[in-house]
């Protein structure tokens, strides 16, 4: 596809690859060409996800620090140089009020999304400093940057869109790109579980977006992958929203909401 980088000949890691907008990710970078690094703590799907693509798994718990440091040392020494990387290892939160969300759970989400995310952007950044060269993307999230129900989640998530903005200004004269996405209400196998306790109405997560419609992965994996692309050689501490327009309608709601199409 003209104006479509490809990966061919490079080796991309993903963290969280074993599903959902990981995997999607890894599928992505590997239809371009990549060499795919699939990391994740769920073994046997990183297997699957990485048989299917052709690309490595590898075992990754990125809450652990040592483990993070031995995961990227393994997959350069395996597969050689990462041009790039992609953090999407997270863990979501049920809509719990303050006094119902126990500090264990409050605590394991920030170590996995905030502090994880973290971990993996320092060792990959660190890696990619040795030869002045790289591209970074963290999935963050729209929770970033408007205030919900997810009292743990959402914080971490506007940490690591703060994150990034930090990094691109602390590694860019290294020739390094960091960069994040805020997806919208995304298609997982994890909203799913959601929806099916009741916890999320997918009606409401469609009707208040611009485009009416709720997000599939390869939507936000296409994202990551322009941005990991020389095609975005020129953009850094940026933060995208791939909501289908959720951020930009919610204060349509007093309204009657996004308007329909005209016939």
């Amino acid at each position: 596809m003209e104006g479509r980088h490809s990966f061919s000949g490079s080796v991309m890691a993903v963290t969280g690859g074993a599903s959902g907008i990981g995997a999607a990710c890894c599928r992505h970078l590997a239809a371009r060409g990549a060499n795919v690094a699939v990391l994740d703590i769920d073994e046997e799907n990183a297997g699957k996800v990485a048989q299917e693509i052709g690309g490595t798994s590898f075992t990754l718990d990125v809450s652990s620090e040592t483990s993070v440091q031995k995961a990227v040392s393994a997959v350069s020494t395996s597969m050689g140089r990462i041009d790039g990387a992609i953090t999407s290892a997270g863990i979501i939160q049920s809509p719990l009020r303050p006094d119902e969300l126990s500090m264990d759970t409050y605590d394991r989400i920030y170590a996995v999304n905030q502090r994880g995310t973290y971990l993996c952007l320092r060792e990959f950044g660190a890696h990619m400093l040795g030869r002045g060269s790289g591209s970074l993307v963290a999935i963050s999230s729209i929770t970033a940057s408007r205030g919900t129900p997810l009292h743990a989640y959402g914080p971490g998530k506007a940490a690591i869109t703060n994150m990034v903005w930090g990094l691109a200004g602390e590694w860019g004269r290294g020739g390094i790109r960091v960069n994040a996405i805020e997806p919208g209400y995304t298609l997982t196998a994890a909203l799913q579980e959601q929806i099916d306790k009741g916890q999320r109405d997918p009606s409401r997560l469609a009707e208040y977006s611009a485009l009416g419609r709720m997000l599939e992965t390869d939507e936000i994996a296409s994202v990551a992958g322009f941005l990991l692309s020389g095609d975005a050689s020129g953009v850094t501490g940026t933060s995208i929203p791939v909501d289908a327009g959720l951020l930009q309608t919610l204060s349509w709601a007093p309204y009657g909401g996004a308007r329909p199409p005209r016939d």
